[in-house]
């Protein structure tokens, strides 16, 4: 019987039910008994083959929770460093800054505050998934009997990496910034998460940094807004911020802040597969024929950007856990998702909000023209966002609409993507819920509404929200 807590990525459900301590503990003993047997099979020794990095976002359930998850791994006989209140892509740092065998983030991302959970990664932070773990430890966390288990009592520090973290995030800070020989504002929506701790740490006083701060306060863990910066309605208050307060750019980040959306000096939002097809620019510069990494929903605009700055597009499936792997197989320089998510090769290939404010902050000041008008060239065609169905059968509806084009040039490396040339869509399933999703791009927006129209009748009941 499953837990009822792990997803496809990581473990996540609302607190205390079905998310308790108790489940926490065993979630804690099976991480640790999954990654230390990993990292024994890997050859690592010493007290690195046994310790965890763990850290914790500011729900009010986090603290409960982490005690326990902390439990649970002495008792497997893990040893614990707890880098205490940090953002996720800290945590990862953290790995690979320790030499840990594997770490553990106490948070729910972009949920509401009621959930909360887990985000689990092996050593040199690489992320745990369904195809790479995640069952196995939920096997593991079930079966456990706590009143049997050898409670081998791990020891547990604390330790403070930001000083070391920022370091790690200003290799992406271009020096103009740190000596305030250019200079730039930036409105950030904090969404009442760990950007509202991550951000002063990290950038409060650089000197060529005027940062304009909107929902920077986590103590109640609550949000005044949902923490999901996809969602357009949530950026609405960054966008007002940024023409009140004349910044150069607006940066909302999700609740860990491992993801951020951008909004032009106009309040316009600006889709990140745009800001991968701008930022690749400034990292083919440095490194020609290099490889840049995107999510297959983008825009063609990107790849065609990338060939033209001399480097290699690569596509890849959408999530997290895919992007990584596919960043890790080309060493690709640097990497985006529709989602908000940018790698960076020098963070053992993994994303990070931090390392991405950085790059967008240098790429923009030392540019010097607004970024309206920089990301103007990479608007080339127009998009429907992604588009929801419901249906029962979601193979059966996207074999309705391969067969639907039988002139159309056909891929299936992530659901199936039907390219007619003139237009073209991705539709994939849902992990979780009866849905397809559909990502339609074409010339022009009345193309776009008359194609959306024209496969929807292959797909299922369209769900707005």
């Amino acid at each position: 019987m499953s837990m009822g807590v792990f997803k496809a990525y990581d473990v996540r459900a609302t607190y205390p039910d079905p998310l308790n301590e108790d489940k926490a503990w065993r979630i804690g003993w099976a991480t640790a008994t999954f990654l230390m047997a990993e990292a024994s099979e890997a050859g690592m020794e010493g007290d690195a083959a046994r310790t965890l990095a763990i850290g914790h976002d500011m729900r009010r359930s986090s603290p409960a929770l982490v005690r326990a998850l902390k439990d649970g791994i002495a008792a497997a006989g893990g040893d614990v460093i707890d880098v205490g209140l940090v953002d996720t892509p800290c945590v990862g740092f953290a790995i690979n800054h320790l030499g840990c065998c594997g770490g553990i983030q106490t948070t729910a991302s972009h949920n509401p505050a009621r959930y909360n959970g887990f985000k689990i990664s092996r050593a040199k932070a690489r992320p745990v998934g369904q195809l790479t773990g995640l069952l196995e430890i939920e096997s593991l966390a079930q079966d456990v009997d706590r009143e049997g288990a050898a409670c081998v009592g791990g020891r547990a520090t604390n330790q403070d990496l930001w000083d070391a973290y920022r370091s790690h995030v200003f290799t992406y800070l271009d020096p103009a910034l740190k000596t305030g020989d250019a200079t730039l504002t930036v409105a950030i929506d904090a969404s009442n998460g760990m950007a509202g701790t991550m951000v002063p740490k990290i950038f409060s006083d650089v000197p060529g940094l005027n940062i304009v701060e909107l929902y920077f306060d986590n103590d109640s863990g609550e949000f005044v807004h949902d923490p999901n910066p996809l969602v357009a309605a949530n950026l609405a208050d960054l966008q007002q911020l940024v023409i009140e307060s004349g910044a150069d750019v607006g940066i909302c980040f999700d609740g860990d802040a491992d993801r951020c959306m951008i909004v032009d000096e106009q309040g316009v939002i600006i889709g990140c597969d745009l800001i991968t097809a701008w930022l690749a620019q400034r990292f083919l510069a440095r490194e020609p024929g290099g490889s840049i990494v995107y999510d297959l929903r983008s825009s063609h605009a990107l790849a065609e950007m990338v060939r033209e700055a001399g480097g290699t597009p690569v596509e890849g499936r959408v999530g997290h856990v895919f992007m990584k792997q596919m960043m890790a197989e080309h060493d690709a320089a640097f990497g985006g998702e529709l989602s908000g998510h940018f790698y960076f090769r020098d963070n053992a290939y993994a994303d990070s909000g931090a390392m991405a404010m950085a790059a967008i902050a240098s790429a923009l000041a030392t540019d010097g023209r607004p970024l309206s008008e920089i990301i103007a060239p990479a608007r080339r065609y127009a998009q429907s966002g992604e588009i929801n169905f419901e249906v029962d059968d979601k193979d059966a509806a996207m074999a309705r609409l391969v067969a639907a084009y039988p002139d159309a040039t056909v891929t299936r490396l992530d659901g199936v993507t039907v390219d007619m040339g003139r237009w073209w869509c991705n539709v994939r399933p849902s992990n979780t819920e009866p849905l397809l999703r559909l990502n339609l791009e074409a010339a022009d927006v009345a193309s776009v509404e008359a194609c959306v129209q024209e496969v929807s009748a292959h797909l299922g009941t369209r769900v707005d929200h």
